[in-house]
This record gives C-alpha cells, sequence and structure tokens, in this order.
C-alpha cells in the first residue's frame, strides 16, 4: 500500500544524535504534546495507531520534527488501512481499495490516546488515530465510528453504556518447531505439570517477570487491568480490563492490552497468542465482555424495581436487552467468529457458546449474568473469541441491547445456577454460514451502516475463498495414500 504525505512535509529528518538535538530545540503549541515532551524529552519516534476490519493494528512511525505537524493538523493515508483482510491484503470489488486507486483520507489524533512505549529500545511514542472523509466527516470504515454509531440510540434514550473486557490468550514455547503452550515443570522431574491446573497460584508465579512488566506497561500507557487469572489449560491465561462509561474508549484498551501483551512476552522468550482455537484437544480463547447501562440519575437501568441483591428472574429491562442481544447473535455471528479458527472453538463438548442461551451465574451460556447487586447488575457476553475485533463486537452487543429494550423482546427460559445443559447448536458454527446470515441481516444494518455491512461481507468471503482453496499438509495426510 503506497505511504502517504504529512500536511507540509517539507524537510528532511534528522537521524541519530542530530534528532536528539533537534528535539530540544523544538516548541510545541499543542498542550498535550507539549506536554508529554516535557516528561518525555529524548522522543524521536511516534507510532500512530488504529485497529483495522480485524482488529490488527496497522500504523506507521513518524520522526520529532513531524510530531507538531500530525497533531495540530493531521495527516493522510489510504482509507483502505481499515479494511483490509487479516492478512493485510486489499480486497477486490471493494471501494478503497486497489481497483479504485487507493485514496487517501484524513487521519486526526484521538485525544488523550498519547503515552510512551516502555518497551522500545530507544525512547518512543504511541498515539492512536481515527479517519475523516475529505469533508471532515467520520469515515464509514473505521471500527470506531461503526461502534459510535452503533451506540447512538441507546445515547438518545439518555442511557450510559458502561462496559469492559476480558481476554484470553495463550504463552508458547518460541523454540518448539509446533506451536505448544509454555507449560510449567513438575519440581524436580523435568517433566510437564498434567492436567490444566485453573487458577493454580504457581502458573502465575513462574511468570511473575512477564507479569510485573506487563503491569509496569500498563500503568504507564493508562490500561486499568485488574484480576490476572491461570486459565483451563496449560499455558492459558486471562487478564481482565476495568469497567468503565466510555465504550470506545474500552476498546481501546482492549486492543492496547493485546499490543502490550504480545510485546512484553517477546522480552521474557514467550510467544503470546489470540488465536481463539490454538489447539484441538485444550480450551479455546475468548473475548468476554460485561456490560450494563446507567440512567440520566446515574441508577443501574438494569435494575429497576429490584431488591438490593439482584435475583432471578431479574427485570422486565435486563430480560429485554439480554433477549435482543440474542435475538441479533446468530446474525452478528461472523463478527463474533471473524476468521476460519475461530470455528474450531464453537464445540459444544468444549462447554463453547453454540446457541443463543442466558443464565444466572451459569458459565456454560452464551449470555451470563453474574453474581451481582443493583449497582453493578450486568450481562457477561461469552460467544466472540480473543481474535474478534473488540469494536465491532460492542457494537453489535449495543445493537442487540438497543433492539430488545426497543422491541421488549423476550429471551425466553434462562438456564438456571447449576443447571446442566443438553447443547444444541443453533448458532452458525461453520464459517462461510456465519457470513451468508451476516449479508443476509436485517438489524445490524441499521446500527453499523449498510456500506460498512457490504464492506465486511465482501472482506470475510474474499478471505474464506482464499482459505477453502488452500492445500495443506493435510489433505496428503488424510488423502494421498487413501484414495
Amino acid at each position: 500500500m503506497a505511504g502517504n504525505e504529512f500536511f507540509g512535509h517539507d524537510n528532511l529528518i534528522p537521524t541519530g544524535n542530530e534528532t536528539r538535538m533537534a528535539t530540544k530545540k523544538l516548541t510545541y503549541s499543542n498542550k498535550t504534546l507539549r506536554d508529554f515532551m516535557c516528561k518525555y524529552p529524548e522522543t524521536d519516534v511516534m507510532e500512530l495507531l488504529t485497529g483495522d476490519m480485524m482488529g490488527v493494528i496497522r500504523s506507521k512511525r513518524i520522526r520529532t520534527q513531524e510530531f507538531e505537524k500530525v497533531f495540530t493538523k493531521g495527516f493522510y493515508l489510504p482509507a483502505g488501512a481499515v479494511l483490509l483482510d487479516t492478512l493485510g491484503d486489499s480486497v477486490p470489488g471493494m471501494t478503497y481499495s486497489t481497483d479504485d486507486g487507493d485514496p487517501d483520507i484524513r487521519a486526526t489524533i484521538v485525544e488523550g490516546s498519547l503515552t510512551a512505549v516502555p518497551w522500545a529500545n530507544r525512547p518512543a511514542a504511541q498515539a492512536m488515530y481515527r479517519l475523516h472523509t475529505r469533508d471532515g466527516d467520520p469515515f464509514f470504515g473505521d471500527p470506531r465510528y461503526v461502534l459510535e454509531r452503533a451506540m447512538q440510540p441507546l445515547q438518545k434514550m439518555g442511557l450510559q453504556i458502561v462496559m469492559a473486557c476480558e481476554l484470553e490468550f495463550y504463552l508458547l514455547d518460541p523454540e518448539s518447531r509446533k506451536p505448544k503452550p509454555k507449560q510449567s515443570q513438575v519440581p524436580g522431574t523435568g517433566r510437564p505439570q498434567p492436567g490444566p491446573q485453573v487458577f493454580h497460584p504457581d502458573d502465575l508465579w513462574d511468570i511473575e517477570k512477564f507479569l510485573d512488566e506487563l503491569n509496569t506497561v500498563c500503568e504507564v500507557q493508562g490500561l486499568p487491568i485488574g484480576t490476572t487469572t491461570s486459565e483451563f489449560a496449560p499455558g492459558q491465561f486471562e487478564i481482565n480490563l476495568h469497567h468503565i462509561a466510555d465504550p470506545v474508549l474500552a476498546c481501546d484498551h482492549a486492543v492496547l492490552l493485546k499490543r502490550a501483551v504480545k510485546a512484553i512476552a517477546l522480552r521474557h522468550g514467550y510467544v503470546a497468542c489470540f488465536m481463539a482455537k490454538p489447539f484441538e484437544e485444550l480450551s479455546g480463547s475468548g473475548m468476554h465482555i460485561h456490560m450494563s447501562l446507567v440512567d440520566k440519575a446515574g441508577k443501574n437501568y438494569f435494575s429497576h424495581d429490584k431488591p438490593k441483591m439482584a435475583e432471578p428472574p431479574f427485570s422486565a429491562r435486563l430480560r429485554n436487552a439480554v433477549g435482543g442481544v440474542a435475538k441479533t447473535m446468530a446474525e452478528a455471528m461472523a463478527i463474533f467468529a471473524p476468521n476460519a479458527n475461530s470455528y474450531r472453538r464453537l464445540r459444544p463438548e468444549m462447554l463453547a457458546p453454540v446457541e443463543p442461551n442466558w443464565g444466572a451465574n451459569h458459565r456454560s451460556v452464551a449470555i451470563r449474568i453474574p453474581v451481582s447487586g443493583e449497582k453493578n447488575l450486568r450481562f457477561e457476553h461469552r460467544t466472540s473469541g480473543a481474535d474478534a475485533n473488540p469494536y465491532l463486537v460492542a457494537a453489535a452487543l449495543v445493537a442487540g441491547v438497543h433492539y430488545g429494550l426497543k422491541n421488549r423482546i423476550d429471551p425466553g427460559p434462562m438456564v438456571e445456577e447449576g443447571d446442566v445443559i443438553d447443547l444444541k447448536v443453533k448458532l452458525p458454527n461453520v464459517w462461510e454460514d456465519a457470513i451468508n446470515k451476516f449479508a443476509r441481516g436485517k438489524i445490524l444494518p441499521e446500527y453499523f451502516g449498510k456500506e460498512y455491512c457490504k464492506a465486511y461481507t465482501l472482506n470475510r468471503r474474499f478471505e474464506a475463498r482464499n482459505f477453502r482453496n488452500q492445500v495443506t499438509n493435510l489433505d496428503f495426510d488424510w488423502y494421498l495414500r487413501a484414495v
């Protein structure tokens, strides 16, 4: 993809010591940038970041003398940067691609996103950007805008959305010729620890140095991480982010946490893996989103007419919100499970969310109501994989919530705490089926925008076709001798 030029870019950029000397001579009119450079005066590299359609970070680097222009005037880059497939390829038949010359549009820095990059070898910074048309309107393909658009109906009702993400991931052994988890050892034997050993404290002590540095990085970058647990497979962990009343910022946190985990893992001899199902026999990795609503009076909207301790059957508002999320779940599966590997996770025997069920304090359902009081009554969406784009997942959820409230959707009978469920596959669990369901959707286009839904469908069909056409070693293993 061709590079683009910044506003007023007319100077050669000094390097090495010349850059460090130039940094001290520069003055900045932008207060955010000025304050940052006072705190980190040696910074001479800045990464400009955004998440694309697949949630993959797309970036470019600038040098010190470009900082002021970018922060005060913005910059141009190809709009197709946020419409790429997972491999970073342009999709034929889509606007803003190689078909129409890959045109540039304007980008501006997201307020409050400037921060240091503690793991860099030289003083570096990062900032997120958002995209606009030449007329200054939000660009339809920017995932941040898709979420903002989907939030508008709830905001018009005077409701504030509060949410947080939980991310599961594996730490892999980089020296293995075949990907495998970095497994803890049985002391004194040199053999790997058998069993999942979920919540075992020693699994966290084994990666203490990694976690310590990650905590420091998150503090520097303002990422509000909370609980870390050893999950239900060797080498699998979960990190929770705190709830905030800004869904777009919460999704920024999720995207940047993944980036930080990957960077710090490499520094400690691991490879961080956020694939939904990296190992056939082990648990998949999900991205769980907790969401609640707050009214104008600052009260939990789901706790209306409920006692101090929220218990089943819950309020009508919560039930309707859950009903809307369940109603739109099949249509949104292409968002929750965006690629081929995503569907390897959706197996009933792996306690995966394969039907749009809901229940209280039950981790086998797609929509779980955690133990909570009236102030923090919420639902937890457990369907999406760790590989999903958090902005689009959140957009699908707020769309479902509003649709459910507006139409008073009944979620049906709930799964009671302690119930044993005979799971039936009622959601698309084949990639192409999910894409087709999304393409025929009637609800989400009203929230996402029809243009974005069309682009997303084209993107996913292009990648699905390319993936399906690959001839792999498995083809030979299964068929060469047999047929």
